[in-house]
């Protein structure tokens, strides 16, 4: 059970979400008290699609990526001695997770906490968060820019990132993060990214920068935010022994 708060991921859409439901909803009784079923109809069927879209959004934001993640890590097996890298962090739910996997490991958060990506994005929440799981001894919360990580190279022994590098505008940007989160690596060592898009992009700049066993897969319906359309794709990666890297 967790006992952290998380928050919503994209308040603004899940709030889109529940309002065009409920227009439509009034809008459908409305349409079946003054209308002939045939024009009926279709209204109710944009206050199914809606409602549909609402509660899938919603069951995903608190509780089906939880559910995907321990999933994820799981197929990870980690020793518990690593040393953990979580990319935009966001208020903890990933960088909870690993820390609860780990012993003498260390999981190391950042971010630029953002509101808009995630409802009440903080630093202290996400140390509050810690605490809360009792992980605070495993996890290290900093601000940083993930396009301009301040770690050395060759520092982690696994990178992840959740729903975290599509909030980066540009293309470049996107890449650059990719880069960096490749960077600070070691050899060996496993990036795992979990995206809404981009991660055809992803894959590309990585292997540009030749990771091996580049893979990407769709996760399932609990992580779709509202349908299938807008599911969630795992990319995973490893850094080979000796690298020999082409970022430009």
């Amino acid at each position: 059970m967790r006992r952290g708060e998380y928050g919503y991921d994209a308040p603004y859409a899940l709030i889109i979400f529940g309002s065009l439901a409920a227009i439509s909803g009034i809008l459908a009784a409305i349409a079946w008290w003054r209308l002939p079923a045939y024009a009926a109809g279709p209204i109710s069927l944009y206050f199914v699609l809606f409602l549909g879209n609402t509660c899938s959004f919603f069951y995903t934001t608190r509780r089906g990526k939880f559910l995907e993640w321990e999933r994820i890590l799981d197929r990870i097996h980690l020793r518990g001695d690593e040393t953990v890298l979580d990319v935009g962090c966001g208020r903890g739910a990933v960088l909870t997770a690993v820390a609860r996997r780990l012993t003498t490991g260390r999981v190391t958060g950042v971010d630029i906490w953002s509101t808009t990506d995630q409802s009440g994005n903080a630093k202290d929440v996400t140390v509050r968060n810690a605490s809360l799981e009792g992980v605070s001894d495993r996890v290290r919360v900093e601000t940083a820019d993930m396009r301009m990580l301040p770690f050395a190279d060759a520092t982690f022994d696994l990178v992840v990132s959740s729903l975290a590098i599509h909030n980066v505008r540009s293309k470049a940007d996107r890449r650059q993060a990719i880069i960096e989160g490749f960077r600070v690596l070691k050899p060996e060592g496993r990036i795992v990214i979990a995206d809404i898009r981009a991660t055809s992009a992803y894959a590309e700049a990585l292997r540009t920068l030749k990771a091996s066993n580049v893979e990407r897969r769709r996760l399932g319906w609990r992580f779709w935010w509202g349908n299938p359309v807008a599911g969630t794709t795992l990319l995973t990666a490893s850094k080979p022994l000796n690298p020999k890297s082409e970022p430009n």
